[in-house]
C-alpha cells in the first residue's frame, strides 16, 4: 500500500481540549505540530455539550484554561455587555455555549501558523521501534456514512481553508489525488490527548481498565462500594474488590428555553422503551428526586426541580437562554449504568452501536420526561420548558456529537496517583519537585452498575463528590510518562487509580496537564532527550512563566 510519510515535531492525537491545550504549547514554543481528531469537530466534551468549567478554586487553575475562559468571557462581554443577564451568566468564562466553546478553541490555533489540524481522521496503528514511538498511521474517515455516531464521522480538513492562513506541513500531509486514504505521520515526540487512550495501548504501552480493588493501594473508597454521598459514609455491601467496570458514560446536553430556538422532539427516539425510565416513579415516591441537604453553587440545583420528575436531569443555566444539563446520577432509576460495556477494546462497529444506544437512552428520557401520561402533568410543563436548540450542533441533528467517556483506558505510568495523593495533607506533595499541575475537582464517580434488588440508597460504584476529604493536590509528571514506551506523553488517560481518576477527569485540569505535555514535549527536542528525561527544573521554571499554577 502507498501511503504518504509526513513529518513533524510533534503529533497530538486527540481534539479534546487537553489535547489543544498540547498543541498550543508546543506550536508557541516553535515546534511544528500535527493535531489530529476523529471527529468533525474539535474542542471534545467542552464543545460537546459540557457548558460549565468543573472548577471549584479557580486561583488553582491557570496558563492555557485562564486564557481560554478569559476569550469567553471577551466574546459574551461584546456580544451581550456588561450589565447584561447573559454575560453575567458567562461566569467570567466558566460558563458556555458548546458552540462558543468551539469557536473560542478554534480562534486559539488559527493564530498559530505552524499548527496543522486533521479533523474525521483515526488512528490506524503505531509502529514502536526498539521501544520507542517512531509514526503512526492514520486513515481518513470522511466517508462514514452514520454522522450521528462520534466514532466513525471523520474526514480531511486542511488547516488552510479551516484556520484561513498557509501552512506547509498541511499541504505535505495531505494525500494526494489517486492516493490511498491511510498515510504515516513520523514525529520526534507524540502526545495522547484521547480520552480512550487509544494510541498509548496501540504503541504497546501498560495500562489499567477498570477498578482497582481496595487491597491493591489500601485506597478506602477503591473497588465495589456503595457510598451514601448525603451521609458521606461508605455502606454495608462494600466488598471492594475490583472489577473491569467503568463508569456509566452519558451525552452531556445543552437545551434552550427559548421557544424561538427550539428543535422540539415530536415522536420517540429509535428504539424507545418507555420500561427504562419507569423506575424514576420509585425515586420520586421514596423523596429521592428531592433537593440535596446542603446547596451548594454549580451543582445542577434547580429548585423549581425538586420533587418532580425532572430531577432525573441536573440543570444549570448558561448565557443565551440554554442550560447545561447533565444526567442526574443519583436516582435509582439512572439507567446508563453498564451500558458502556465492550466499549473501550471494541472495534469501529461496536463503538458506533454503543454511542447509538447512549443517544436513543438520552432522547428517550427527555421524551418521556416531556411526554409521558403517567407523569404528573405539571412536571411535564416544567420539562417541556427546555428543548435541543437550533442553533447548537446544526450538522448532527441538534445533538452532541461527542460521548461522554468519562473514564477509559489508564497509563500504567512512571507515578501512579493514587486517592491518597489527594485526600490527606497535600502540601508535601504539592512541594514535590515533579509537580506540574494542581488537581483541585472532588472525588466524583458516576455508578458503575444499574439497580439491584437490595439497592435502596444509592447505585453501586457512585462516588458523589467527596469535598470533605479532597484536598487540592500536586500532579507529578510522571503520571504521563509511559514506564517502557519512549517517544510518547499521556496527558488525558494519565497514570491513575480508578478513585484518583475521577478527580483529575476535568477538562480545566486536563487542559494543565497538556499544556504540560507541549511543553515537555518542547524540551524534550531542545534538550535532545526523551521526554522522561526532560529536566524538570527547566519543566517548572517554563510552565511558571506560562501562568501555569504549580
Amino acid at each position: 500500500m502507498t501511503a504518504v510519510d509526513t513529518q513533524f515535531d510533534v503529533v497530538v492525537v486527540g481534539g479534546t481540549p487537553g489535547g489543544i491545550a498540547a498543541a498550543l504549547s508546543a506550536e508557541r514554543a516553535g515546534r511544528k505540530v500535527l493535531l489530529i481528531e476523529s471527529h468533525r469537530h474539535i474542542g471534545g466534551m467542552s464543545a460537546s455539550g459540557l457548558g460549565k468549567s468543573d472548577v471549584e478554586k479557580r486561583h488553582l487553575i491557570g496558563g492555557l484554561f485562564r486564557e481560554f475562559t478569559d476569550r469567553v468571557r471577551r466574546r459574551y462581554l461584546d456580544r451581550f455587555g456588561e450589565h447584561s443577564p447573559d454575560f453575567a451568566l458567562c461566569r467570567d468564562g466558566y460558563y458556555f455555549e458548546p458552540s462558543v466553546a468551539e469557536a473560542v478553541f478554534d480562534e486559539m490555533l488559527r493564530e498559530c501558523s505552524n499548527v496543522s489540524v486533521l479533523t474525521q481522521h483515526r488512528l490506524v496503528r503505531a509502529d514502536v521501534r526498539q521501544n520507542v514511538l517512531t509514526r503512526i498511521e492514520i486513515e481518513d474517515c470522511s466517508g462514514a456514512s452514520n454522522k450521528n455516531v462520534a466514532t466513525v464521522a471523520r474526514r480531511w480538513e486542511n488547516a488552510e481553508a479551516a484556520h484561513a492562513r498557509a501552512s506547509v506541513a498541511t499541504d505535505k500531509a495531505k494525500p494526494q489525488a489517486g492516493s490511498e486514504r491511510h498515510f504515516w505521520c513520523s514525529a520526534g515526540v507524540f502526545i495522547d490527548a484521547t480520552y480512550e487512550g487509544d494510541l498509548l495501548a496501540a504503541a504497546g504501552a501498560e495500562f489499567r481498565l477498570g477498578r482497582e480493588s481496595r487491597a491493591e493501594f489500601n485506597e478506602p473508597h477503591a473497588g465495589h462500594i456503595y457510598f451514601d454521598y448525603q451521609a458521606a459514609r461508605i455502606l454495608p455491601g462494600s466488598t471492594g474488590e475490583g472489577d473491569e467496570l467503568l463508569p456509566a458514560y452519558t451525552y452531556r446536553l445543552c437545551l434552550t428555553t427559548d421557544p424561538d430556538n427550539a428543535y422540539v422532539l415530536t415522536e420517540p427516539p429509535r428504539g424507545y422503551d418507555r420500561g427504562n425510565y419507569v423506575g424514576y416513579f420509585d425515586d420520586l415516591a421514596a423523596g429521592r428526586l428531592s433537593g440535596p441537604k446542603t446547596m451548594k453553587p454549580g451543582r445542577g440545583y434547580n429548585p423549581a426541580h425538586f420533587d418532580t420528575m425532572v430531577r432525573a436531569l441536573s440543570v444549570s443555566e448558561i448565557p443565551n437562554q440554554k442550560a447545561d444539563v447533565n444526567i442526574n446520577p443519583r436516582p435509582l432509576g439512572f439507567p446508563f449504568a453498564e451500558e458502556n460495556v465492550g466499549y473501550v477494546n471494541g472495534d469501529e462497529a461496536t463503538r458506533q452501536r454503543i454511542c447509538e444506544r447512549h443517544r436513543e437512552l438520552t432522547l428517550g428520557l427527555l421524551w418521556f420526561l416531556q411526554n409521558d401520561n403517567d407523569i404528573p402533568s405539571a412536571h411535564r410543563d416544567i420539562a417541556r420548558q427546555i428543548h435541543l436548540p437550533l442553533d447548537e450542533f446544526t450538522d448532527n441533528g441538534h445533538f452532541p456529537f461527542q460521548l461522554y467517556v468519562r473514564e477509559s483506558r489508564r497509563l500504567k505510568g512512571e507515578y501512579t496517583l493514587t486517592e491518597h495523593d489527594m485526600t490527606t495533607d497535600a502540601a508535601t506533595a504539592r512541594a514535590r519537585p515533579d509537580v506540574i499541575a494542581v488537581g483541585e475537582f472532588p472525588i466524583d464517580s458516576f455508578p458503575c452498575r444499574k439497580r439491584q434488588p437490595h439497592d435502596t440508597v444509592v447505585l453501586e460504584g457512585y462516588l458523589g463528590m467527596l469535598d470533605s476529604v479532597t484536598r487540592p493536590y500536586g500532579i507529578p509528571y510522571g503520571i504521563m510518562v509511559p514506564r517502557s514506551i519512549d517517544g510518547l506523553l499521556v496527558p488525558v488517560a494519565a497514570s491513575t487509580t480508578h478513585v484518583a481518576f475521577s478527580s483529575i477527569r476535568m477538562e480545566p485540569t486536563w487542559m494543565s496537564l497538556g499544556q504540560a505535555a507541549g511543553t515537555a514535549s518542547h524540551l524534550a527536542l531542545a534538550q535532545g532527550c526523551q521526554p522522561r528525561e526532560v529536566v524538570m527544573e527547566t519543566l517548572r521554571g517554563t510552565l511558571k512563566k506560562q501562568g501555569q499554577v504549580l
